[in-house]
């Protein structure tokens, strides 16, 4: 790298580079090479690690490929992945419902695994005004556990009702680190960048943010984030496909095209202590 090179890349802060490589919904019918077995989430993990990323999404699944928040298979395939890539991958559990769990049994499995970082939709943690006390305490257990909390939020009014949330001590104060959804689970949903907008005008300046989007425009939304000082998350759990329409090989093949384009932005990506070390001053 030249001292020039050098200089703009100082400049930025690092991107934190997730891979979410199977999520809660898709099996190896829509793609062969999604993991699902703890040997096969620590070999994406170690591919997808070598290809960019420095954050692993984790989701696990029972014998018959449905979503679980069963601890001991949380347990099991951490456990794999740690074997694989060592402290060079965060692992960020999901506490993601699909309609299965209530926030008790959620939060339940966040406090019995104690993960290094997990991430909460606040949709289905606080749904309601009678939910609220609950989720006070949980976040603020959270915090003091020291799990590295995200936020997920779909849209700009998700956004809002997270800052009033958190105005009134329902959530922990201070900066938090939020992911931006652009778009939602359904057939044929195609994400732009331009979705990032509306999240953007809405959130409080201090927070960190990252994005995922489905669809071929992933890895554009993912630089577009990029260039605006964000962070991403891509992957099979949302896309299968390239940016020029084709299937992907492997969760590898996007990360890498991602983290291709991002550094021809100039933007470095992070380790995973550079993220832990970035993450750090984040409360929860």
């Amino acid at each position: 790298m030249s001292g020039g090179e050098a200089e703009a890349a100082a400049d930025w802060t690092p991107m934190v580079l997730a891979v979410a490589p199977n999520g809660a919904r898709k099996t190896k019918a829509d793609h062969p090479a999604l993991p699902i077995t703890p040997e096969e989430l620590a070999e994406t993990a170690l591919l997808c690690g070598e290809a960019g990323a420095c954050m692993l999404h984790l989701h696990v699944r029972d014998s018959e490929q449905r979503h679980t928040l069963d601890v001991g298979r949380y347990r099991e395939a951490s456990a794999a992945v740690r074997a694989a890539v060592g402290r060079h991958m965060v692992i960020q559990v999901t506490t993601e419902a699909v309609g299965r769990y209530a926030p008790a049994e959620q939060m339940d499995c966040v406090r019995a695994l104690e993960p290094e970082a997990a991430s909460f939709a606040v949709r289905e943690l606080v749904p309601d005004a009678d939910s609220e006390a609950a989720a006070r305490s949980f976040f603020s257990w959270v915090a003091e556990a020291g799990v590295q909390a995200q936020y997920i939020l779909y849209d700009a009014a998700d956004v809002a009702r997270f800052n009033a949330l958190r105005a009134r001590g329902v959530l922990p104060a201070g900066p938090q680190f939020l992911l931006f959804v652009l778009g939602r689970y359904s057939a044929g949903q195609r994400s732009q960048p331009t979705d990032l907008l509306p999240f953007l005008a809405a959130r409080q300046p201090d927070d960190p943010w990252a994005m995922c989007a489905f669809g071929a425009k992933e890895t554009a939304a993912a630089v577009t984030a990029a260039g605006l000082g964000g962070h991403a998350r891509v992957g099979f759990e949302n896309n299968l496909l390239l940016p020029d329409g084709s299937v992907a090989a492997d969760n590898a093949a996007l990360v890498a095209h991602v983290a291709e384009s991002v550094r021809r932005l100039g933007r470095p990506l992070a380790t995973a202590d550079r993220a832990r070390s970035l993450l750090a001053g984040v409360a929860g």
